[in-house]
Parts: structure tokens; C-alpha cells; sequence
């Protein structure tokens, strides 16, 4: 039995050396160690040998079991130091990993904002869940006026609705400070549209109030001057077209020359050199009446628009409904 032994440790060696993963490593140790194992079948044996004989085979077989454990698990530990080498391999060239990116609007928004609190305007937020007090009536909706059918509201019963837009948050803020006050406010409006290119039943809207001893349309244009020259990183110009907001009066259309082609023309303006944005006028003094501001003492300029807009006329989107997709083709273009 010993020379037998002595060749059964040969094999061994040799078997657990010829591996080269752990699948082969594995099946050698079944080979030799396993339930039916070359070296199982001699401590089977072991009972049939003299009693004399027992104790020194004992011996040689427990030893060579010994022996071959050792080889088993110095090649296995062998075998995971070169697979993590693998793994962890310097030379290979660097992975690039996702990472998460600002939204066009959060960008446009993040921007305005940055651009108003240089000019000393405070951010204010307020309620998206508005009464019909705040969102129409302090702003010179009368009941049954026609303009409320302008902005087909989201009713939510005990005149409560979704707000049509952020006005009401200037009125909620003039109820709770005296002039002088300049504010912005960007924020979530909600309107019962159908979807398509240029509408969604939720949009984002930025609006800014300005009161003061004296302001005039000097001040609101030389405001937007500035915003609009910041936001688009080229001077433009500002022009004021007439038009019937029933919270402001004067009431005018806001237009800013194309920040591509200087307002010689082009498909961005369409020809016209002139990019129409949105709404603004002097405060009607029917508001500051109802929030108890003195309106031969103060005036006061209010203006509007989508924060959506902003970002299609920059970005040269052309569609609104892209926004809220959340497709990262679409989001991983804007830095």
C-alpha cells in the first residue's frame, strides 16, 4: 500500500497543478477526494487490512489527505489572485460612467434666477393648489369676465384650482410687504390644453414684479434689456407692442431682437428679426387697491412667460413636448 500511496500522491500533485480555473481544479478534487475518490477507496480498505498493518497505513493515508488539502487550497488562493489581476488589469483603457445632468429647464430657471438676484430681485415661491380669489380676482377677474375663459382652469370645487399662472404669487406677496419690492417667482402653472408642439396642460412659468415711487416702462424695458442680453449672452434690444392683460394697464407684448442673427433675419425669428416672448405692463391700480397699496403714491411694472419657451428659443427646440419624456438622448445634450 505504500508504493501505492506514493504513486496516488503523484497524481494528485500533478492534477492539481495542471489546473487552470477553478472548474478543473474542483474536478480534481473530486478525482482524488471526493465521496467516490481514489483516496476515499484506500481509508475504505483501510478495514479490511491486519490488525498490525492498520495504524502505519492509517498514518500515511491521513498524511497524504493532509498533503493534498494543502495543494487544493494554495492553488485555489492562486487562482483568485490571478483572476482579480485579470480583473483589475492598469493597462486596459478607463470606462467612461454615466453621470446625471441638469434639465434644460432646471438650467434656464437656475440662470434667471442667478440673473434677477443680481439686480436685487428676491425669489418667492407659492402655492400651485390656488383660491379663485388669488388667481383671478385680485388680479381684476372680475366674476364672469371673459378673459377667465382665456385660461380654461383645472377646477378642484369650493373655489379652489390648479393655478393658470404665477400671479398670484405677487399678490401674495404685496399682501405681506410694503413697497418697495422687486420679486421673481418660477413655478409649475397648470391649464386644461390639449398637447402639441407649443402647449401642455403643465407648464413652468417665471414672473417678476417691480413697485416703487415713480417706475415707468423706462425701467421695465431697461430690466428686460438686461435679462434677456444675460440669458442669450449677446446684447439685444427690447420692443413693446400693445396688447390687453386685465392685471396690468398698459398692457404690452414683449419682444427681444433675435440673439442670432442681431435682427437682420433669419429662420429663428422667421424673418422678422424679432422674437415675441410674452406679456408685461405697468400694475393696473385696481390690484394695488386690493391689497391696500397706495396707487397715487406707488407704481409698479409686472411681466410673464414660460420658462418652456425660453428654453426652446435657446436651445432651438422645437417641440415642448420633449421636455417632460425624460428621454436621455434629449437631456444628455444640454450642459
Amino acid at each position: 500500500m505504500e508504493k501505492e500511496l506514493e504513486k496516488l500522491a503523484g497524481e494528485i500533485a500533478a492534477a492539481v497543478n495542471a489546473a487552470k480555473t477553478r472548474e478543473e481544479l474542483e474536478a480534481a478534487r473530486v478525482k482524488y477526494l471526493g465521496k467516490k475518490g481514489a483516496l476515499t477507496a484506500f481509508f475504505d480498505k483501510l478495514g479490511s487490512l491486519p490488525k498490525e498493518e492498520k495504524p502505519k497505513a492509517g498514518a500515511l493515508l491521513n498524511t497524504l489527505r493532509k498533503k493534498a488539502d494543502a495543494l487544493l487550497a494554495e492553488k485555489a488562493e492562486g487562482l483568485e489572485s490571478c483572476s482579480e489581476s485579470n480583473a483589475l488589469d492598469a493597462t486596459l483603457p478607463g470606462r467612461n460612467f454615466s453621470t446625471g445632468r441638469y434639465h434644460p429647464l432646471t438650467i434656464i430657471s437656475n440662470e434667471a434666477k442667478e440673473i434677477f438676484k443680481s439686480l436685487n430681485f428676491q425669489i418667492i415661491e407659492g402655492p400651485e393648489i390656488e383660491s379663485d380669489y388669488y388667481n383671478f380676482e385680485a388680479l381684476n377677474f372680475p366674476p364672469h369676465h371673459p378673459a377667465r375663459d382665456m385660461q380654461n382652469s383645472f377646477h378642484l370645487g369650493n373655489g379652489m384650482l390648479l393655478r393658470t399662472h404665477t400671479s398670484p404669487v405677487q399678490v401674495r406677496t404685496m399682501e405681506k410687504q410694503k413697497p418697495p419690492l422687486r420679486m421673481i417667482t418660477i413655478g409649475k402653472c397648470y391649464r386644461s390644453d390639449a398637447s402639441d408642439q407649443t402647449h401642455t396642460p403643465m407648464f413652468h412659468q417665471i414672473e417678476g414684479l417691480m413697485v416703487d415711487e415713480n417706475i415707468n416702462f423706462g425701467d421695465l424695458k431697461g430690466i428686460l434689456k438686461v435679462f434677456f442680453s444675460r440669458l442669450f449672452e449677446r446684447e439685444v434690444n427690447i420692443r413693446f407692442n400693445p396688447s390687453y392683460f386685465p392685471f396690468t394697464e398698459p398692457s404690452v407684448e414683449v419682444s427681444f431682437s433675435c440673439h442670432v442673427c442681431g435682427g437682420s433675419g433669419c429662420s429663428v425669428c422667421k424673418k422678422t428679426g424679432w422674437i415675441e416672448i410674452g406679456g408685461a405692463g405697468m400694475v393696473d391700480p385696481n390690484v394695488f387697491k386690493s391689497i391696500g397699496y397706495d396707487s397715487e403714491r406707488w407704481t409698479g411694472f409686472a411681466f410673464g412667460w414660460g420658462i418652456e419657451r425660453l428654453a426652446m428659443i435657446k436651445y432651438g427646440i422645437n417641440d415642448i413636448r420633449l421636455f417632460p419624456e425624460n428621454d436621455l438622448r434629449f437631456l444628455g445634450q444640454f450642459e
